[in-house]
């Protein structure tokens, strides 16, 4: 089953900003171990706390990910720029509802009373 894992990565004192970076950079490595999207939120009440989540098809998927070498040296490079021990969570996607953005349209001009009345 199809389902998304949370990371709470929480960085270290002085080290927020330059974690989030660490973070964007590694973010799509996950993309080529097969997940189907990948979003890291930073907290804007507490800006060493981020959320890290990885949608994948199976379970087999995100742990080859998360074992992948890229992982095991991001994990070790960065290892005092974020609290440990991190805990992640597999949940299942059980539903999921997107809407598209729609293209901006010009409002039509009302019909003039002479048109209307003709009608």
């Amino acid at each position: 089953m199809a389902g998304v894992v949370h990371i709470p990565w929480y960085a270290t004192l002085f080290r927020n900003d330059r974690f989030a970076e660490a973070l964007q950079d590694v973010a799509p490595i996950a993309i080529r171990y097969g997940a189907s999207e990948v979003q890291i939120h930073q907290s804007r009440d507490d800006r060493y706390r981020f959320d890290h989540m990885c949608w994948f098809d199976s379970r087999a998927a995100w742990e080859r990910f998360w074992e992948s070498d890229e992982m095991i040296r991001f994990r070790a490079r960065y290892s005092g720029w974020y609290q440990v021990p991190v805990l992640y969570v597999w949940q299942d996607v059980i539903a999921r509802i997107e809407v598209e953005p729609q293209a901006e349209t010009a409002a039509a001009p009302a019909p003039a009373a002479s048109e209307e009345a003709a009608a």
